[in-house]
């Protein structure tokens, strides 16, 4: 079961990663998000930031479509996010290890190109020397 501390640790442990000042999390690489606290809107109702779910960059709708038909116990989605590449992630159903997948996945989506090589490894690893990085 992950959380919201989790997601922090793994997200700031990306090289070149910035945490924007907000009522959740908020990660970007190169000012781009990729992984950030979902602000659930309810129609009459003030925003709220869900500090148990992650919206996730996932690249394409394709990729979003089959994350959300193959696991619909993790991912959801919600009308506002129809024709973007987002999904929602439910933190308590998802585990550490895979977290870490999703949010570097995320990550190398956003990344520059340049960037790309300051990870470590095909599994997205990141080296001693850039774990932290931003921290």
């Amino acid at each position: 079961m992950a959380d919201a501390d989790d997601v922090r640790r793994v997200a700031l442990a990306l090289p070149h990663t910035v945490e924007i000042s907000s009522d959740g999390f908020d990660f970007r690489v190169a000012d781009k998000g990729f992984v950030w606290s979902y602000p659930e809107r309810i129609p009459g109702k003030p925003r709220v930031i869900r500090l148990d779910v992650a919206v996730l960059f996932v690249g394409d709708e394709a990729e979003k479509q089959a994350l959300l038909l193959g696991e619909p116990d993790l991912f959801f989605t919600t009308p506002g996010y129809d024709g973007l590449p987002l999904v929602l992630l439910r933190l308590a159903a998802v585990d550490v290890e895979r977290l870490s997948e999703l949010v570097t996945d995320a990550w190398r989506m956003r990344a520059p190109a340049a960037l790309l090589s300051d990870l470590d490894g095909s599994d997205g690893s990141v080296s001693a020397t850039n774990a932290g990085a931003g921290t």
